[in-house]
């Protein structure tokens, strides 16, 4: 992940400085550990200031609106509690290349400011410290105890120290070419390293960007380069600090990033805000997504690895009891042929009632015939017993089993993260997978946690025109069954078979043709456990048959008066 540099940071706090000042914050909102939005008004507009300190992504820039779930944090609430209704009267960087902004809040613009949120965006050392005028910390998104850095504590009521100063050459536009040149080749080595050793204020991406426009491989060792190729390098060093010193960028997307200097661009974006917004908030979730979608998969699996276990357990206990009628039949002929037991026998070979082949039933020698006959009859009673035990455990895992492996299903087709909405959907899994008590519920609830189920189901159009959605998980597909379907769709599932709810949309009086109902047929087999397979049995039928079993859940449904369809998963192309 690029980590915003302090180009960037200058970049971002100038647009903001030129649009937003000065404003008046009206609300504070704590999006999750590390995110904080301040919503500002000025006479013209209002929008979300966003500050991260998240480790990988810090950042400033103006961002989305917060979710409508309650925020739980008491760090927004502390800074509401200070700031509410104060003027944002000035953003300034506490010292030339520091990347430490300064937010100064007061009464009303031209005042002496009230109180200062510094942000210090520092890869992972980034914090957010709100002082008083006196400088002196009323709170912090990270207190830093004494243990944790003897250099630089943050804690409440401590005096605000800023960080250890730069202790190396800062550029500077009136350094001549010589003197610059001079400096970077002192030592031979790769030119983009000896830049970052040779000067403050630089990074990596900044520094592949600026060789990239000169022509010049970052690996190219100094004592390499030849007059042509320092001239041009010199002219885009001086290109880099005339735009930090007029506050001039262009913000675009590059091959593997972004840039505010337009170097390498394959796409231009209109503003700041919007690039590093997109770009940190796609990031995140992408981060999210992938650890997210491996903590469900890790934990169905190993629950699912243990009830499958449980079942195979019952099964052999059923398998067991399978011999009850055995011991009756073998206590039953026992009885029949008391006249051929004699006193100490082992065994006796008996003939069956039905097949008149011979049975031989084992005996206690200690034991008359009467007695043994009654411990086979005992035998046979207590088999039956653990039938009747066990049936309906292994009937209640079995659901259990059938259920999580819908849930798998669906962790299995949202396989990549290509949107926002894709981190969304395994969100909803996570809630549903605390409300069936399967997880235990975080620290802090994910956004979706009070939002009603999204409706961002899959959409698909028929060859006829008519629409199809399909459920990404339990809490959508029971969302799309039980609320958004109408009288006339056709609800479509594969067969016994994990997967979506699939919804035909139909009008009144409208028919689908047998081509739009292979086509749905081939979706929800596309969208099951099943997806691999040649053909796969999909059943279809009228809303009015689809029902939910009381207690059932989330996801589950049973059907009647069904038709079947083969649907192929292979005539899909995902979208």
């Amino acid at each position: 992940m690029q980590p915003v540099d302090f180009t960037t940071l200058t970049a971002a706090c100038s647009e903001i400085r030129a649009n937003w000042l000065p404003s008046r914050l009206e609300q504070v909102y704590q999006r999750d550990r590390y995110t904080i939005a301040m919503a500002l008004r000025t006479l013209k507009q209002r929008d979300w200031l966003q500050i991260s300190w998240h480790p990988q992504a810090a950042h400033i820039c103006i961002g989305d609106p917060p979710p409508r779930s309650p925020d739980t944090f008491t760090f927004s609430q502390q800074l509401i509690h200070q700031l509410s209704g104060l003027a944002l009267v000035a953003i300034e960087a506490i010292a030339p290349w520091e990347r430490v902004i300064d937010l100064q809040f007061a009464r009303r613009p031209g005042e002496a400011a009230l109180y200062h949120v510094y942000a210090e965006i520092m890869g992972k050392y980034s914090n957010v410290i709100l002082t008083d005028a006196n400088n002196i910390i009323i709170t912090a998104a990270h207190q830093v105890s004494q243990q944790q850095s003897s250099v630089r504590p943050i804690q409440t009521g401590q005096p605000y120290e800023t960080p250890p100063k730069l202790t190396g050459t800062v550029p500077s536009l009136s350094e001549s070419q010589e003197r610059w040149q001079e400096r970077v080749s002192l030592v031979p080595g790769a030119i983009k390293r000896q830049l970052l050793k040779s000067y403050s204020g630089l990074s990596a991406a900044l520094l592949e960007t600026m060789l990239l426009v000169a022509n010049i491989s970052p690996e190219t060792s100094t004592d390499t380069l030849n007059p042509d190729d320092w001239q041009r390098l010199f002219e885009r060093w001086q290109e880099w600090l005339q735009a930090l010193n007029s506050s001039k960028f262009q913000p675009a997307w590059t091959k593997d990033g972004y840039t505010v200097m337009g170097w390498g661009a394959v796409e231009k974006v209109k503003n700041i805000q919007e690039l590093l917004n997109r770009y940190y908030s796609n990031q995140i979730d992408q981060q999210l997504f992938s650890q997210l979608r491996h903590q469900l998969s890790q934990k169905l699996n190993n629950i699912l690895t243990k009830l499958r276990n449980k079942a195979q357990t019952f099964k052999t206990r059923l398998q067991q009891s399978d011999q009850a009628d055995e011991y009756r039949q073998k206590a039953d002929l026992l009885m029949a042929h008391l006249q051929n037991w004699e006193p100490g026998m082992k065994e006796i070979i008996l003939s069956d009632f039905d097949t008149n082949l011979p049975v031989a039933i084992a005996l206690q020698p200690d034991k008359n015939a009467v007695q043994n006959a009654q411990g086979l009859y005992k035998q046979h009673q207590k088999l039956k017993r653990a039938r009747a035990a066990v049936e309906p455990l292994l009937l209640e895992v079995q659901t259990e089993i059938e259920y999580l492996e819908q849930v798998e299903a669906a962790i299995a087709q949202i396989d990549t993260y290509q949107t926002a909405e894709d981190l969304r959907a395994l969100e909803e899994i996570r809630e549903e997978l605390i409300g069936q008590k399967y997880l235990e519920d975080p620290e802090y609830r994910s956004r979706s946690a009070n939002e009603p189920p999204s409706t961002n189901f899959h959409r698909y159009l028929t060859p006829s025109g008519f629409e199809v959605l399909i459920g990404r998980n339990n809490r959508q597909n029971d969302q799309l069954t039980f609320r958004v379907a109408g009288d006339y769709d056709l609800w479509f599932h594969a067969q016994e078979i994990p997967g979506s709810h699939v919804l035909l949309r139909l009008e009144p009086g409208a028919v689908a043709e047998e081509a739009d109902l292979q086509f749905v047929a081939n979706l929800a087999a596309y969208y099951s456990r099943a997806r691999q397979s040649e053909q796969v049995p999909v059943v279809y039928t009228q809303l009015k048959h689809v029902y939910k079993p009381k207690g059932a859940k989330p996801g589950i449904a049973i059907y009647k008066q069904e038709s079947i369809l083969w649907g192929k998963p292979q005539m899909v192309i995902s979208h």
